[in-house]
């Protein structure tokens, strides 16, 4: 498993991948989700550790948190990046390739 999860259409995923993690007994090894957002820009989620409220399984690096845009892209090395969050368990990027870069960084750092 590459860690990331490509998701399209808008379903809720997060039981559903448990589920299936479960089923394939392979818990914890999704860290990642991508999906797009109603204005068509990727968004790059940490997989939340089952009930454990806001933790993460691997939160977006440290160094990314709540840096945007323009600067963000230059820190990364990724185009058209958007932001990621202060807490580091959603980021957001243009284009889904970008997205998957930063999954693929993230899973790296």
């Amino acid at each position: 498993s590459s860690g990331i999860n490509a998701e399209y259409g808008g379903c809720p995923w997060k039981e559903h991948l448990y589920q299936l993690e479960a089923a394939a007994d392979c818990q914890g090894q999704v860290k990642y989700v991508l999906y797009s957002d109603s204005q068509g820009s990727w968004r790059v989620q940490a997989v939340g550790v089952q009930g454990e409220g806001f933790k993460s399984r691997k939160p977006l690096p440290e160094v990314w948190r709540g840096v945007r845009d323009e600067k963000l892209s230059d820190l990364t090395g990724i185009p058209e990046c958007i932001f990621v969050h202060a807490t580091g368990f959603i980021g957001g990027n243009k284009t889904e390739e970008g997205a998957l870069e930063m999954a693929r960084q993230a899973l790296q750092m």
